[in-house]
């Protein structure tokens, strides 16, 4: 009975038979796979919702159907037992083989149903399922038929085992009683599992269904990042046209100009000759009263008007700047995350002066009476009260922008990493491997290894400046970015190692660079 009942609990629904490949719906019912994709095929092609057979549970779409390896291994291991079954043949018909249907565990011998009945007048026999191994079925110790099983120990015991053994005095079942507890025990068990598997089954179905959300999302975002890039390419290449065509036509503005100096250059030299001819002609005469009451004497001392020429680097420069900015303000106003950063200067804390103060954001350097207690460093400016940025530049363009005080000194520009840490040569400007842009007791001064250029003084306080790198064509220029926009001067150097931004300040000055007006490009 207990295997009848066993062999129900393990047969499919729709095919009546041993389950091949079980799988579980998430109502907890298990079929055959290739039965129940039948079924559900089938409701699908006549449009009906889906519904297994043994709950008519619907489904508004296909269920997930989830292999059951648990109840595989048992189906297997049935399959085993009733293979070995078959496999047991009676131990009496010796002339033509016949299958056994029991195997008495007290004689170890195995008959079919004609053997049995003559065998079944005997009392005291243990009868079990076909068997060829009856090892299994013995007490090692005492080689007994293993009959009854102890609670307490949970192992299988003899009749020895029980009376003399180490199991003396437990509590002890037979063994069917005990098996058909455990199995008791085992569905019970199965039932509880039953809606966890579920509620698994839904958590699974609702990741998957998460994942294909995020990754339908994450699609969308591509082609939406692509086409914004696309865009931005497009924009940069229309803002290089423009930039292009703007430096064409102010080169053909600065020829015209030219043109227009060289003929008036030229008309004044045919003047100067006229006048030339007339002097030497007065020098010959040796009539004094012609020669003082000639009118020609009277202009031939002045000078003529040297024409302008404007400076197409600083024009360009301009030019670059706005467009880029236009370019950035342009790309800003599209999107609705943040963009890469950036190139952003910060002061390097390791080489500030003792007596230097810098922001939380390392964008500030202000001068200050106070030491501050930092770590030693080589890179350390210990003379004057200097700082250099973390960030060098070794090749490209590169321009970014500078708040400085109207009142106390301070040195905008650039230098070498190697430039010295002590001495008077320690100084932004005093050597060979700084350039600077200085503002000392009132008055600006562009300087490099000494050699001042001064007075350059704009035409308010600097307010704002421009620095534009050309590290390549060794081109260092400063502007004042204060209405109008005026170039105060430019460094030419042929530049051998990396370049950083480079600061002093002194007597309550301030430098402070703006947090998002640098720019670089590399070629």
């Amino acid at each position: 009975m207990a295997s009848a009942s066993l062999g129900e609990e393990l047969s499919c629904s729709i095919c009546l038979s041993l389950y091949t490949e079980p799988v579980t719906l998430t109502c907890g019912h298990s079929f055959c796979r290739d039965c129940i994709v039948t079924v559900l095929d089938k409701q699908k092609a006549s449009g009906k919702v889906f519904s297994p057979p043994e709950c008519r549970e619907e489904y508004p779409n296909h269920p997930l159907l989830e292999k059951n390896s648990n109840l595989s291994n048992i189906v297997d291991n049935v399959t085993a037992m009733q293979q070995e079954k078959a496999e047991v043949r009676c131990m009496f018909c010796v002339d033509a083989p016949v299958p056994a249907v029991k195997t008495c565990q007290r004689c170890e011998i195995s008959m079919c149903d004609k053997h049995l009945a003559a065998h079944n007048e005997t009392v005291d026999h243990v009868l079990v399922e076909p068997t060829s191994s009856l090892i299994s079925k013995k007490c090692s110790i005492h080689k007994k038929l293993l009959e009854y099983y102890c609670t307490e120990d949970s192992t299988c015991l003899c009749v020895s085992c029980c009376l003399v053994g180490t199991h003396k005095g437990h509590k002890v079942e037979l063994l069917e009683e005990a098996s058909e507890k455990k199995k008791e025990g085992l569905r019970h068990e199965l039932k509880k599992m039953a809606p966890k598997r579920g509620r698994n089954e839904e958590r699974i179905q609702s990741l998957q269904d998460h994942k294909r959300k995020a990754q339908e999302k994450a699609a969308d975002e591509k082609k939406r990042v692509t086409a914004l890039f696309e865009d931005i390419r497009r924009q940069l290449e229309v803002q290089e046209m423009k930039v292009l065509n703007e430096i064409a036509r102010q080169e053909e503005q600065i020829s015209q100009s030219v043109s227009d100096c060289i003929r008036h250059l030229e008309t004044q030299g045919g003047e100067l000759s006229r006048k030339m001819a007339c002097i030497e002609k007065m020098c010959n005469m040796t009539d004094p009263i012609a020669v003082l009451q000639d009118p020609e004497s009277e202009t031939a001392d002045q000078d003529m008007e040297e024409p302008s020429v404007p400076d197409l680097d600083d024009l360009i420069v301009l030019e670059l700047k706005i467009s880029i900015k236009e370019v950035i303000t342009q790309i800003e106003s599209q999107v609705d995350f943040p963009l890469p950063e950036k190139t952003h200067l910060l002061l390097d804390v390791d080489t500030a002066n003792y007596h230097l103060e810098l922001s939380d954001d390392f964008k500030t350097a202000v001068a200050s009476k106070r030491s501050y207690c930092r770590p030693y460093s080589q890179k350390r400016f210990i003379t004057f009260s200097q700082v250099m940025s973390c960030e060098s530049f070794s090749s490209g363009r590169h321009y970014w922008e500078v708040e400085v005080s109207d009142y106390g000194e301070w040195d905008v520009g650039v230098s070498y990493s190697s430039i010295e840490r002590e001495g008077e040569e320690s100084g932004i400007g005093n050597n060979k491997k700084s350039w600077s842009y200085r503002r000392f007791m009132g008055e600006l001064y562009a300087i490099h290894d000494y050699s001042e250029i001064k007075p350059l003084n704009p035409r308010s306080n600097c307010g704002t400046l421009g620095i534009y790198l050309n590290y390549d064509a060794g081109r260092l220029s400063f502007f004042q970015l204060e209405d109008p926009f005026i170039h105060l001067h430019t460094f030419t150097a042929t530049f051998t190692e990396p370049l950083h931004a480079a600061f002093y300040v002194n007597y309550k000055g301030w430098v402070r660079i703006f947090p998002y007006n640098c720019f670089s490009v590399v070629f």
